[in-house]
């Protein structure tokens, strides 16, 4: 065989090589070929946004302080986060097994946060509208403590009614005087 012949023949080989592979591989028998993922729907900023945010409420079996995670777009918590959060405990929890702490009627006048202390200053309405009981009134004051002090920049919790500090539940036994800091339990 000449040298021609030889060429040619490999060219041949070559090219049925090339179309045999090309064939396989559109196919998808290539089992090395990358296939690309195509979610069934898209994902929407807003969930692209989601956090969850941990509320405390009472346990009405136990008395005991629960939390309960919320899923929230995390840009409410951008402009004001500690009024959103006390927004989410007025509201009340999700699960029928708990119940809200906050009083109806309450509204919060001005929430500011000086240095690592949250300084919250309830209308008169949070302890007017109260049912009482130290450990209600506990449960009340750690389920706003617990929750915000889980934003890093809150060390503890300072609270005032219409303004003045030094209040308290009207039964005397929880005054408003000291900072509230979370409980580790």
């Amino acid at each position: 065989m000449n040298k021609k012949k030889i060429a040619i023949i490999a060219i041949i080989i070559l090219i049925l090589g090339i179309g045999v592979w090309l064939i396989f591989d559109f196919k998808g028998d290539n089992p090395n070929k990358i296939v690309e993922y195509l979610p069934e729907e898209e994902i929407s900023d807003t969930q692209l946004r989601q956090t969850i945010v941990s509320l405390y409420f009472q346990s009405k079996n136990t008395d005991e302080l629960v939390s309960e995670g919320r899923l929230i777009d995390a840009k409410l918590l951008l402009n004001e986060p500690y009024k959103t959060l006390l927004e989410l405990l007025m509201e009340g929890p999700r699960n029928e097994k708990l119940e809200k702490l906050i009083p109806d009627g309450t509204v919060v006048n001005k929430v500011e946060l000086k240095k690592d202390i949250l300084y919250i200053d309830f209308s008169k309405e949070f302890i007017e509208n109260h049912a009482g009981g130290e450990s209600l009134e506990s449960n009340t004051i750690y389920s706003i403590v617990n929750t915000l002090t889980q934003l890093t920049e809150v060390n503890g919790v300072k609270i005032l009614i219409d303004g003045e500090e030094g209040k308290g539940f009207s039964d005397g036994k929880i005054q408003f005087k000291d900072v509230f800091v979370k409980l580790d339990k």
